[in-house]
């Protein structure tokens, strides 16, 4: 039985919107989330992008922050949003499994952990899916929208809880959580051998910093690797749903052809496929159908409304090129739900308009 966005909006507990750059994604996610809320559901939708772009389609004049704000509206149930604030989520990591406070204290004081904090390639993937952890465990809500980055950095959101996993057990982190630096030397001699080498190009303060952080992180490892393998499972639970959005472009049909190929090798089926900005054919009939009237028009000596029915037919044309662009990846979408929005004259920016693109998504 084809899956419908009525049921994804009114039955998922997790929804998670990906596809590449300006395609409409954080509005998609958006949509999700006001459709649920109005349905009785307490939404809320997270943008891992750190543009205002979300904050604009919900109409709100304010930023958003790292939790979650309430979109004042008479909806019989809520819709909340928020942006990942990635240093605060790691801050509040750290907090959750140090042992104490002095511990905590000293890893959020350390030079090295403020900067991968907020630098390290991953740490924003990674602390994207915990955010949508904490938010899925929180008793406020009942379902979380996610907005992810551009494709191929959704795939890191999808696989930082597995390379976080890989790095705890790496040698080289189980050599330098070792507390003195004479047994380091004595058990790897080839750890030492990196470590002096890195201290050439990086300085040997920076080495100090990181072999400081990593012994003042002894003991949290077991909550990091719980945590991880719990962000995993929910990622690829049963009432987590993938929702591409695209636009009738090559590139952007690639790109949602190209990750729901890689959902597939991981046994996840896409729920949702969204084709945003499709030209309308604006009435029946076809571009052939469109230029017999433009000639007929030109023959009855009204010039101005043969160069109307002109621009129709062209733009019928339009519109048949962009259905023959996604035919492709529609026909491989299997069960999953599948719409079209047709391109808007005006940007969404308001819960207005947010409301009729829901009304296009559900019909």
């Amino acid at each position: 039985m084809s899956a419908s966005f009525v049921d994804i909006v009114g039955e998922r507990t997790i929804v998670i919107c990906c596809g590449t750059g300006g395609v409409g994604k954080t509005t998609t996610a958006a949509v999700i989330a006001l459709e649920a809320a109005r349905r009785g559901r307490r939404a809320v939708v997270v943008t891992i992008d750190p543009a205002k772009r979300l904050a604009d389609a919900l109409g709100l004049r304010g930023a958003l922050s790292n939790e979650p704000t309430k979109v004042e509206a008479p909806w019989p149930g809520e819709l909340w949003a928020m942006m990942l604030d990635t240093k605060t989520t790691f801050d509040d990591l750290v907090h959750r499994y140090s042992a104490d406070h002095r511990q905590a204290e000293r890893i959020l004081s350390n030079r090295f952990y403020r900067n991968i904090s907020t630098s390290l390639s991953g740490t924003q993937e990674y602390m994207a899916a915990e955010k949508l952890y904490a938010l899925h465990e929180d008793p406020r809500f009942d379902l979380v929208v996610v907005d992810t980055p551009p494709t191929r950095h959704a795939l890191d959101f999808l696989d930082a809880p597995a390379r976080l996993t890989r790095f705890l057990d790496h040698r080289l982190y189980r050599a330098l959580m070792v507390p003195t630096r004479a047994y380091l030397k004595a058990v790897n001699m080839a750890a030492q051998a990196f470590l002096r080498t890195v201290s050439k190009v990086v300085g040997g303060e920076v080495i100090a910093d990181a072999i400081a952080f990593f012994q003042a992180f002894d003991g949290m490892e077991k909550g990091f690797r719980a945590r991880a393998a719990s962000v995993l499972a929910l990622l690829t639970a049963p009432a987590t749903a993938y929702v591409l959005v695209a636009s009738p472009r090559t590139d952007t049909v690639d790109e949602a052809a190209f990750f729901a190929d890689h959902l597939a090798t991981r046994g996840i089926s896409v729920a949702g496929l969204v084709i945003n900005r499709m030209h309308p054919t604006f009435g029946p009939g076809d571009a052939a159908q469109a230029r017999e009237q433009a000639e007929q028009a030109e023959r009855s000596g009204r010039p101005e409304l043969a160069s109307l029915w002109e621009n129709l037919a062209e733009l019928r044309d339009v519109a048949a090129r962009e259905a023959v662009q996604i035919a492709g990846l529609t026909a491989r979408m299997g069960d999953a739900a599948v719409a079209t929005i047709e391109l808007r004259s005006t940007d969404v920016h308001d819960l207005d308009a947010l409301t009729e693109v829901a009304a296009a998504l559900l019909r």
